[in-house]
Parts: structure tokens; C-alpha cells; sequence
């Protein structure tokens, strides 16, 4: 173990994600040291897997891309990826944390030259596309990863994988001799920053995920819209690769509901309207089905709303959907009751879209320290232990208002290590 030292106001933000990276520039570029913990093996979050996001609508590149290169250019941040805080003791102005850090099999020399990869024969299902295509088992976690180094998932790789990694490496980068390494740092305060995880739709049962390749969820659709997914910007069904002719998309799937996330996931509708956007460029002629509680697009997105509502192949039915059922033709057929007629809809589509809630990731995870969380896991931040949160971790919420609770959440950090 070892010890890392930041000034008496350091503070540390657990998470690098959208809301984490922002909470770190705002804190650092006043002149506090920060810590960033990252858990996987490149920051980004979410964000970094969307095709596009709001208010916008730009791609991940033009948000993400600023943010790493100020990352890079502030000598105040320090970033720790494939770290995960184990515990923390002390109190507000003065906690020591424990940082586990996983191997990565791929040390500092790496240039992300890729011949690795090139090499490597194992494969694994790629993560950052939900499993939809497969990687090589050394990989570059995507194409904006920061920071722009290799890993290696040593568990996937065979002897003759092991063999052809290191061998392939001119720089001498691969060490699959990594361990696990712990340190302890000092900081004043803490900002969780550590997001939402999409809600398991195998949890619900009526819905059938995971048992037709024609039901997928929002995410999944994001990525095969994104030019770097695994369909290279095609929306198809997987599979088949069948091209869309009709689509469903099922609303608050798992979201609103006592059995599941009791809460509204508050970006689901919106994120329902721009995938809609996606399919109609690709296909001007596809049949659309909305299946909905009610539609929230609040403010200035009720103009977006009433674009894509105003479509003429656009069919929206107030309804929960109470079954999916799987066609032998390879689509399937979404049922669910009218609440406005009382008239059961069954209708088949080639694709059905189920737009999973937001999950608070710490709420599926042993949390290291005593935090003051809610009955859903978010995080509710307490100023006088100088433990603080933002964005997805405190409450389910858009980008936006992500990087603006960010911001209050580096302001009281701020605040907290000037006592």
C-alpha cells in the first residue's frame, strides 16, 4: 500500500463519468488538488455511448473531448482508473480513503498502437456495446477512451493469446504480472459522482428480454445508431440484420412501477422522441408504435414532442404493455390495453424497444463509508460531513442538469475544504 498526498483542501470525486469529470475541472481549476476515481477502464459514462444527447443533440465527442483535454492540461487532477474506493475513515476536512486498483495488464508505455489487439485470437463480448458484437481481449474500451491505453481481460486469454500480446508489443507495455494495488489518499471532501446503470429488463419477465434478439433496449438502439456501434450506424435487428419496417417502443420499462424502480427516470420519453428521429432518416417509411403511461417533456421539449407526435406514421398508444409475445417469423407481437378506448392492441413489429429506467449504481454495489442514501439509492448529500453528490447518483436526471448539480456539488467541496 501507498500513500498519496494531496493538499489539506483536496478533494475526491468517485466517478468519471459526465457529472464526475465536470465536479473535477470545477473544483481543480480554482485550485484544489482532486482525485478522480474512475471504476472502469476509461471515463466517459454514459455519455460516451449515446449517438447523441441533449440539449443539442451532439455526439459524445463534442462534450467529452474538451473536458479531456483540460483533464490532461490540469496538474491539479489526478485520475485513477480500474479503482473503486474500499473504505473511508476520518471525518470532513480530513478523510483517508482506500483505493483498490484492478490490473490492467497494459502499463504506462502503451501508445494505443493496437498491435496487440491485431494479434490477440481471444475474444470477448464487447461490454460498451452491450454485448452485441465482440472485441479482441485486449482492446481499447472505445474510440474517445481516456486515457488511451490498452487493457487486457487476462481471464479470456489462452496461452496462445498470452503469448501473442506480448510478443506483438515493440513498446513493452503488456505486463500480465499486474496486481491489484491499494493506496490510501487524504482529502477534505467527497463528491459521488458514480451514476445510473441501465435497470435489468430480464427482471421483467412479461417482456421477454433475452429470449428474441427483436427485443432490445434504448441503449442498445443508441449504439447501433452511434457510426462507432457495433452496426456502424444502422439501426437493424440483431441477428437477422433485418432492416426496420415497424417498431415499438415500450415506455417506462421498469421505471413508475412498485415492483421495480418506484420513480420516473425522467429522460426515458425524450430519449423515446430523438430514437424515433434516428429510425425516421433511416427509414421514412417505417411504422412507429409509442406504448406509454403519459408523455413527460418538460419546458422547451414539448416543441420536440410535438414534431415527432406530428409524424404520420407515428402511432401512440396510452397503455402499459402487459406481454410481448415471440413471432416464428423472427419479429414480435407487443400487447397491451388502451386506457382511452378499453380496446386490447397486439401489435407485431420488427423490432420492440424497451426503454429501461435509471438505475443509481450505488444501490447495486456494497457502498465503502456510512452514506446518507434513499429508499431508490441515490445519494442525498450532507454539507456538514463534506460528503456531496451529483448528477445520476443524485437523482435520476439529464445531462444538463447532470453538469449543473455538478457544479454545485464542486462550489460546496469548495467551500468545505476553506473552512
Amino acid at each position: 500500500m501507498t500513500d498519496e498526498q494531496g493538499t489539506s483542501g483536496a478533494v475526491l470525486v468517485v466517478g468519471g463519468g459526465i457529472s464526475g469529470l465536470t465536479a473535477a475541472l470545477e473544483t481543480a481549476e480554482v485550485g484544489n488538488d482532486v482525485f478522480l476515481v474512475e471504476k472502469s477502464a476509461s471515463c466517459g459514462g454514459r455519455v460516451a455511448q449515446l449517438n447523441q444527447y441533449f440539449p443539442k443533440l451532439c455526439p459524445p465527442s463534442c462534450g467529452l473531448e474538451i473536458n479531456f483535454r483540460r483533464i490532461r492540461d490540469n496538474r491539479k487532477i489526478r485520475t485513477y482508473t480500474m479503482t473503486t474506493v474500499k473504505a473511508v475513515a476520518g471525518g470532513p476536512g480530513n478523510y483517508q480513503v482506500t483505493l483498490e486498483t484492478a490490473p490492467r495488464y497494459v502499463n504506462s508505455n502503451c501508445t494505443a498502437c493496437g498491435d496487440c489487439a491485431d494479434a490477440c485470437p481471444d475474444e470477448i463480448d464487447n461490454e460498451f456495446n452491450f454485448g452485441m458484437d465482440k472485441s479482441k481481449a485486449a482492446y481499447l474500451p472505445h474510440e474517445m477512451a481516456f486515457p488511451r491505453r490498452y487493457v487486457i481481460d487476462k481471464s479470456a486469454l489462452s496461452s496462445a493469446g498470452a503469448d501473442a500480446v506480448k510478443d506483438a508489443c515493440k513498446y513493452n507495455a503488456v505486463d500480465l504480472d499486474m496486481q491489484v494495488e491499494t493506496c490510501t489518499i487524504n482529502v477534505a471532501s467527497i463528491v459521488w459522482a458514480t451514476g445510473w446503470t441501465p435497470y435489468d429488463p430480464t427482471k421483467m419477465e412479461n417482456l421477454k428480454f433475452g429470449q428474441s434478439q427483436s427485443i432490445v433496449t434504448n441503449m442498445m438502439i443508441e449504439r447501433m445508431a452511434a457510426p462507432n456501434g457495433p452496426t456502424g450506424g444502422k439501426i437493424v435487428r440483431p441477428g437477422d440484420e433485418k432492416e426496420i419496417e415497424s417498431i415499438a417502443f415500450v415506455q417506462c420499462a421498469g421505471s413508475r412501477d412498485e415492483n421495480h424502480l418506484e420513480f420516473c427516470s425522467h429522460i426515458c420519453c425524450m430519449a423515446t422522441f430523438k430514437q424515433m428521429s434516428y429510425v425516421r432518416e433511416q427509414y421514412p417509411d417505417a411504422k412507429i408504435y409509442v406504448f406509454y403511461i403519459d408523455l413527460r417533456t418538460p419546458g422547451k421539449y414539448e416543441k420536440f414532442r410535438e414534431v415527432r407526435m406530428a409524424d404520420e406514421n407515428a402511432t401512440f398508444i396510452k397503455g402499459k404493455v402487459a406481454d410481448i409475445t415471440i413471432e416464428a417469423d423472427g419479429g414480435v407481437t407487443v400487447v397491451a390495453e388502451n386506457a382511452v378506448t378499453a380496446e386490447k392492441i397486439s401489435q407485431k413489429v420488427d423490432l420492440a424497444v424497451l426503454a429501461t429506467g435509471m438505475q443509481p449504481s450505488l444501490s447495486l454495489q456494497e457502498v465503502p463509508t456510512e452514506l446518507q442514501m434513499d429508499a431508490n439509492g441515490f445519494v442525498i448529500a450532507d454539507a456538514d460531513k463534506a460528503m456531496l453528490s451529483a448528477g445520476c447518483a443524485k437523482k435520476a436526471a439529464d445531462v444538463v442538469t447532470c453538469t449543473q448539480s455538478s457544479t454545485a456539488a464542486a462550489l460546496k467541496a469548495i467551500q468545505v475544504s476553506r473552512r
